[in-house]
């Protein structure tokens, strides 16, 4: 399976999705996001109310839309992103 990544304000964010099979809603968004600097955050899962989702497609799009949030509010508001 291919992730869908991109560049946000020079952070790389990378969709990390989980299959899990059998459930109504398979697929749990999440994203790695390395800095400029090269350093990788662990994963970063999409809050719980939203981060099981039907589709791989829409999964990784959230996934990428979380991670740009979450580098916005570390540039902007300076909340620590990685440990």
């Amino acid at each position: 399976m291919q992730s869908l990544q991109c560049v946000h304000r020079n952070y790389t964010i990378v969709a990390n999705v989980e299959a899990h099979p059998g459930i109504p809603l398979p697929f749990a968004g999440g994203c790695l996001i390395t800095s400029p600097e090269g350093h990788t955050s662990r994963r970063l899962p999409l809050p719980l109310n939203m981060g099981f989702l039907a589709s791989l497609e829409k999964a990784q799009h959230a996934s990428i839309a979380h991670g740009k949030w979450l580098v916005d509010q570390q540039l902007d508001k300076g909340r620590k992103l990685l440990g």
